[in-house]
Order: structure tokens, then C-alpha cells, then sequence
């Protein structure tokens, strides 16, 4: 039975996406267990994100439903109801643009953290890969020493203490000794296959999340730049901006949604490991490493026993005896035979230094080190990881949200642009309060002095023969042409247009205008009254 875990508890919003219905495409329940080789395994994912396919599917279905009914319902666009329809899409933008921004603010939140999960893993992935290369490297290069080397210093021996049947005996120890090490490192596990796996997943890992990330920020950006084209349409009155608002709110709708089914079967399938992440390495490693070394670095708890440390021990022990019986050597052979003292040191060197590997090799063989990495790569997959997949759902719910809105909101901006140029069109171009006949004016400048001498001339009464002399124009009052510029805004185009006189006001004019239009026509009438008297 395995240990209790005590250092790893799954967050609960994995414990709440691993109780999602795992249905295959028959709509048949299959097992929630992490097993994404199993092909029923994989159809239940792929079916949480047909899901979000079918909100697609809705989605466009309600956008589709309210446009026609838009179409179809003709209805008033008279003046008093201009105002408050405005208003009401300005609104109805404002408010798609704030979840819009939102929504990304909510991804790059969740965007960020899953990042810093998956590179956790990655982080410990590596940590444990190095872990597992330095045993490997430990165990050969001991094994190497104690084959090559120091057999080359026994041979050499041998032949220097030939006639010493004690020396030779005590050479046969040492050769014995060498050979337990051997056996006991040959015993450990080779560590080159997992190793090897370990930095294929650390790569690809890698290599997906870089565009993930990159995917993701893209599509951000996206977002953002649309919500401005729609507030630079809306505030310029502009039917190009508003038509490429409307094409890439579409798109963008598809990528959230598209965004939202790989999130869902992203997080459902990472929930799914997070809840039982032992058992699926043990299904893993069944066959490449013994199932003992698997729960001792799985769980690492006192009630395990080191799968090693009766190897370690015999490896200490030999080496131990191997050192004492080389000093022992160097202590009564070396004054008999002065030219073993070379090999004698050398082989003393080679103990040393494998004395120094075996220490290491304890500490890479220690679970502790292997079993934080495990930890570390669990939070960050199972806490980070996953809690950043959920914010990216709740921005891709929001981002479609947001420009649903848009959409349903752009043909009725589209309608009120329409209305309202319409309406400057019906505005008679003769007004000079109308800003289409400023424009006309500005462009034409003939044809406005051209109507305002009609202007005056049509002034002067119903006599078709009278023409006004030269020095009435020229010599008129300065305060009637300074009323005159004051009335017309001091614009030269129009300062010199002799409305005075007519029978009522444009219908454009302002209370104030109409005010300084009665007190000028008085005064014109006093001034010019007498002089062309009515026939």
C-alpha cells in the first residue's frame, strides 16, 4: 500500500475539475483516471471541448437571430428619438469595451501564471535529470577505476612482489575487495533511459509552451486593438472603422471560443493527474525501474528503507579494508621493495577518490533531493499550472462576452451614421449654420460670394428694377457691419451675407441668435426704412 502523502495535497479546483462527466463521443462514462494513452481516455477530453464548440454554435445562432430581427423591425428614426438610441449604443460600447479589457487583464494574469507553472516543471524536470546523469556518471566512472586502473597497479605489483607469497595473498584481498564494489554498482539502476525521457518531455514541454504564450499574448493584443478601432469609429463617426470592428470581432470571437475548449480539456486533463500523480508514474515506470525505487522517491517517508543502503554499505566496508591493507602495505613493503611505492600511492589516490564518489553517490541516491523536485514540479503544474488555465477560461467567456456585445451593438451604430448623414443632407445647403455648406463654401469660395450678392440683392424689397447704389454697400454703419461679423462669428465668408431683412430665421438658430437677428433687422429698418420706401 502506498504511504500517506502529507507534503502534497491537490488544490480543490483540481479535486472540482477531476468530478467533470468523462464521457466518450458514444456519450458513454469512462474511467477519470490520467491516462492519455488510452484512446477512451482521450475522446472524453475531446468532448469537454466539443462543448465549448457547441456555446459556438449557440453563440452565432443568438447574434444571428438578433440581426435579422434588426432588420426586419423598421423602425421611427425621427429627431426626438435620435438622442436616447445614440446614447444607448454609445453605453452598450463603453460597457463591451471595459469586460473587453477586463477579460484581457484577467489572461495575462492567467497567462503569467500558468507560464511560471509549466516552467517550474520544466525547472525541476531538469534538476532531476541532472540528478539521475551524475548517478549514472558516478557508477561508471567508479566501476571504470576499479576495472582499468587499479588492476593496472595490481598487475605491476605482482610482478614486483613475486617472491613474497604474503604480499601476493594480501594483493588477491584487495583484488576481492575491488571486485564487491563492482558487483554492488553494477547492481544499481542505469539511470540513462529515464534520463533520456526526462529531457525529451523538458523539451517538447518547452517548445509547446513558448507559443502557447506567444498565442496567447497575440491574441491579447488583438483584443485591445479592436476595442480601439471601435471607440475610434464610434468617435469619428467612421463606417470603414466600424465594418473592420465588426470582421475582426468575428474572428475573435471563433479564437475564444477556440481558447476556451483548450482550455477546459487542458485543465480537466492536468486535474486529472494532479489527483492521483503517483499512481500514473508508477503505471509509467512499471518495467524500467523497480516499483520499491519508485515509492521510496515517490513518498520518501521513514517508514520506507533506502532500497540502497545495503549496496552503499558493502561498497563503504570494501573500501574501508582496501585502504587499510594498502597502508599496510606502504608501511612493511615499501622498504623491501622501494620500487612498489608507486603503485602503492596510486592505487591509495584511486581509494581516496572513489571514497570521495561513494559520498557523493549517498547523497545523489538520498531521496530527499529527487523527491523535492517531485514536489516542486507538482505545485507548479497542479497550483500554478492549472489556476492560470482557469483565468484563461474566464478571459475567454469574458473576450466572447465582450464582442458578442459589439457585434449585436455595431449595425445599430452602423444605422445611426447612416440616419445622421442622411439627416445633414435634408439641411438646406444656404444655411450658413449647416457645416456641409461651410464645407461647400470653404471649397468653392466663388459660389458663396456669388449667393451672398444674391442674398442682398433679394433683400432689398420686390422692386426687379431698383438697384442699391455703390456707397450704400460701401458706406454702410460700422456698427451694423460689426453686428453683421459679431452675428456671423468675424468668419469672412459669411460677414458680408445681408440676411437682414428676411422674413424669418434659418430653423437652425439659437435662441441668442434669433435675439441679435431681431435687434440688427430694427436697426437695418430704421436706417435703410426711408430711403427705399415700399411702392
Amino acid at each position: 500500500m502506498p504511504a500517506a502523502r502529507v507534503d502534497y495535497i491537490a488544490p480543490w479546483w483540481a479535486v472540482w475539475l477531476h468530478s467533470f462527466p468523462h464521457l466518450n463521443l458514444r456519450l458513454q462514462p469512462v474511467d477519470s483516471t490520467f491516462n492519455p494513452q488510452d484512446a477512451s481516455y482521450q475522446e472524453s477530453l475531446l468532448l469537454l471541448g466539443l462543448v465549448a464548440g457547441i456555446c459556438l454554435g449557440l453563440n452565432l445562432i443568438f447574434i444571428t437571430a438578433y440581426l435579422i430581427c434588426l432588420c426586419c423591425c423598421n423602425q421611427d428614426e425621427e429627431v426626438q428619438t435620435k438622442q436616447p438610441r445614440s446614447s444607448c449604443i454609445t453605453w452598450t460600447s463603453v460597457v463591451a469595451g471595459l469586460i473587453c479589457c477586463a477579460a484581457v487583464g484577467v489572461g495575462f494574469y492567467g497567462n503569467s501564471e500558468t507560464n511560471d507553472g509549466v516552467y517550474q516543471l520544466i525547472y525541476s524536470l531538469d534538476n532531476a535529470n541532472h540528478t539521475f546523469s551524475g548517478i549514472d556518471e558516478l557508477v561508471s566512472g567508479t566501476t571504470l577505476k576499479m576495472k582499468v586502473n587499479l588492476e593496472q597497479h595490481l598487475a605491476r605489483l605482482s610482478e614486483i612482489f613475486a617472491t613474497r607469497g604474503d604480499y601476493i595473498q594480501t594483493l588477491k584481498f584487495v583484488q576481492q575487495m575491488s571486485g564487491n564494489i563492482i558487483l554492488q554498482l553494477s547492481g544499481l539502476p542505469v539511470w540513462r533511459d529515464v534520463s533520456m525521457e526526462l529531457t525529451e518531455v523538458a523539451n517538447k514541454t518547452t517548445y509547446v509552451e513558448y507559443y502557447r504564450w506567444l498565442s496567447y499574448l497575440l491574441l491579447f493584443i488583438l483584443d485591445l486593438v479592436i476595442c480601439l478601432i471601435a471607440c475610434l469609429g464610434l468617435a469619428k463617426h467612421s463606417k470603414c472603422l466600424l465594418a473592420t470592428m465588426l470582421c475582426c470581432g468575428v474572428l475573435t470571437l471563433l479564437l475564444s471560443w477556440a481558447s476556451m475548449a483548450a482550455d477546459t480539456a487542458a485543465a480537466v486533463g492536468t486535474s486529472d493527474f494532479c489527483v492521483a500523480p503517483d499512481k500514473f508514474i508508477l503505471n509509467v515506470t512499471q518495467g524500467q525501474v523497480n516499483t520499491e525505487i519508485t515509492r521510496y522517491y515517490l513518498y520518501c517517508s521513514q517508514g520506507l528503507s533506502n532500497p540502497f543502503q545495503q549496496a552503499l554499505t558493502i561498497f563503504q566496508r570494501s573500501l574501508t579494508t582496501m585502504q587499510i591493507q594498502v597502508l599496510g602495505l606502504l608501511q612493511f613493503a615499501v622498504p623491501l621493495f622501494p620500487t612498489a611505492e608507486k603503485d602503492l600511492l596510486g592505487i591509495q589516490l584511486l581509494l581516496n577518490s572513489s571514497e570521495s564518489s561513494l559520498h557523493q553517490l549517498t547523497a545523489m541516491l538520498d531521496c530527499r533531493g529527487l523527491h523535492k523536485d517531485y514536489l516542486d514540479a507538482l505545485i507548479g503544474v497542479c497550483y500554478d499550472g492549472v489556476e492560470g488555465l482557469l483565468y484563461l477560461g474566464l478571459f475567454s467567456l469574458l473576450a466572447a462576452m465582450a464582442f458578442s456585445t459589439m457585434i449585436c451593438a455595431g449595425p445599430q451604430a452602423w444605422k445611426y451614421l447612416v440616419v445622421r448623414d442622411r439627416s445633414y443632407d435634408d439641411i438646406d445647403e444656404d444655411d450658413p449654420f449647416n457645416p456641409q455648406a461651410r464645407r461647400i463654401a470653404a471649397h468653392n469660395p466663388s459660389r458663396g460670394q456669388l449667393r451672398s450678392f444674391c442674398s442682398y440683392s433679394s433683400s432689398l424689397g420686390s422692386q426687379t428694377s431698383l438697384h442699391p447704389p455703390a456707397q450704400t454697400v460701401s458706406n454702410a454703419p460700422v456698427s451694423e457691419y460689426m453686428n453683421q461679423a459679431m452675428l456671423f462669428g468675424g468668419n469672412p465668408r459669411y460677414e458680408n451675407v445681408p440676411l437682414i431683412g428676411r422674413a424669418s430665421p434659418p430653423p437652425t438658430y439659437t435662441p441668442t441668435m434669433r435675439a441679435t437677428y431681431l435687434s440688427v433687422t430694427d436697426e437695418h429698418m430704421r436706417h435703410y426704412g426711408n430711403e427705399f420706401p415700399a411702392q
